[in-house]
């Protein structure tokens, strides 16, 4: 499996919640990890950034906050220009869907838990 630079927004430092689950995961698995969540913390050695950092060469972005607080990144998301955005199971947002597919970026509604257990990310 080839290294997948991955934006998690939504990161946090409980450890029962997906997105912990999946940076943790996405690090055992060799992936380049950045992390943005409302709180400081780390996660399996990964930083938990507050502020939106300009970020470069994004594989994919992979959402785990509700979309009314989407709204607030969408900019953000589609400067950053990443070959897709997951959206997991509640994060689901048929608004962004189609102003990432006018900026050309590719979406999946898809858990990044399970592309990572099957092997699919």
């Amino acid at each position: 499996m080839k290294n997948k630079k991955t934006l998690v927004i939504g990161a946090t430092t409980k450890p029962e919640r997906a997105a912990f689950k999946a940076i943790e995961m996405l690090v055992a698995k060799g992936n380049s990890v950045l992390a943005l969540g409302q709180n400081t913390g780390e996660i399996a050695g990964i930083k938990i950034n507050t502020k939106a950092i300009p970020v470069k060469n994004i594989d994919t972005i992979s959402l785990y906050i509700n979309p009314s607080r989407q709204k607030e990144y969408y900019n953000y998301i589609i400067e950053a220009k990443p070959k897709r955005v997951l959206f997991n199971p509640g994060t689901e947002n048929p608004q962004f869907y189609q102003l990432l597919e006018l900026n050309n970026i590719k979406y999946e509604v898809a858990c990044t838990l399970v592309l990572l257990t099957l092997n699919k990310y």
